[in-house]
């Protein structure tokens, strides 16, 4: 088995592949959902420190334009101005 993680050793990354091998499905779902959170909170974190003064709605638009990319988020935005 190759290393998933350069900074792991070999011997913890295989009790850890282990023991995700023994988790629910749904535990499963539950850990890639926290994840997507925090890396969320993580970038709106980034956004308001490049961005100070930045408004809440401009901020979640600058999430959007990551996220959707700028053509689409511009699409959902006109969307929901309507």
């Amino acid at each position: 088995m190759s290393v998933l993680s350069a900074d792991t050793d070999p011997r913890v990354e295989k009790i850890q592949i282990e023991l995700l091998r023994k988790v629910s499905p749904e535990r499963k779902f539950q850990m890639v959902a926290q994840m997507n959170y925090t890396v969320r909170v993580f970038m709106v974190a980034g956004l308001k420190q490049r961005n100070p003064d930045a408004s809440p709605e401009a901020i979640r638009r600058m999430l959007a334009d990551l996220l959707l990319g700028e053509e689409l988020a511009r699409k959902v935005f006109a969307y929901h101005a309507q």
